[in-house]
């Protein structure tokens, strides 16, 4: 009885990662429209309740919200096309401090156009930098990008040299990158309970929004634009959720 109940969950386990491999996109029949049908393990997607991104509109302000504590180290990455967007693999020690618990950076991704709009607007690009805690809590931190003409990102410019043009593939950059350069000047948020932005959407995660936006050039915007006419989700009813900042 033992040995099957083991082989029985190792069958469940191989389906569910198969279910979870199941391809999507942005667009046709595999977007955002249709990924709570592509899969069981992709429910959430059209039946979860606190789905995101959202419109960032109505924020409460809380004065008892602490600043994030960002504690970025500099050190080499790995740049991976994953076919839906840039993922940035970096070395473990970088971490944040937010409302006591503290999360370890494990990569950042990159979106065209932005995924979260304030009061119904959205920037040129986001990037959201994706931390977990030692219990496996999710936070997520978003710079928003505007483009601006004649003022490059060094930290993008630094990435964009290293960019992998086909999906499936990495680069490695061995220069000292730092994500606190993706981040504004101005570390004022706004917060909200929310989920993955991707398939499987799952909920429970703490999203941190920044309030001012950083530069992003019209070469650096159009780079990326080349590889990802379009990579963010459509916003997503907030639902009376509880949206506060701390300034």
């Amino acid at each position: 009885m033992r040995v099957l109940s083991v082989a029985v969950l190792v069958f469940l386990s191989t389906i569910g990662a198969a279910q979870s491999a199941v391809p999507w996109s942005y667009q046709g029949k595999s977007g955002p429209l249709s990924w709570g049908k592509l899969s069981p393990a992709y429910s959430a997607c059209s039946d979860g309740r606190e789905q995101s991104p959202i419109d960032i509109r109505g924020a409460h302000r809380n004065k008892a919200l602490q600043p994030i504590e960002f504690h970025y180290l500099a050190g080499s990455v790995t740049l991976k096309n994953t076919g839906s967007t840039i993922e940035v693999q970096v070395h473990p020690g970088s971490y944040i401090v937010a409302g006591g618990t503290r999360y370890a950076l494990e990569s950042f991704t990159f979106h065209h156009p932005s995924e979260h709009a304030v009061k119904g607007r959205l920037t040129d690009m986001e990037v959201q930098l994706i931390h977990r805690s030692s219990e496996g809590k999710l936070a997520i931190v978003v710079s928003r990008l505007v483009e601006n003409r004649d003022a490059p990102n060094a930290t993008l410019a630094a990435l964009w040299e290293h960019l992998p043009f086909t999906p499936g593939t990495t680069a490695s950059d061995e220069d000292m990158i730092n994500p606190g350069g993706l981040l504004p000047g101005d570390r004022g948020y706004w917060t909200y309970m929310g989920s993955l932005t991707t398939p499987p959407c799952t909920e429970g995660v703490r999203w941190f929004v920044m309030e001012q936006p950083v530069t992003v050039s019209t070469d650096q915007l159009k780079v990326f634009s080349s590889l990802f006419r379009i990579n963010s989700r459509p916003l997503q009813d907030a639902r009376d959720r509880t949206i506060e900042g701390n300034q």
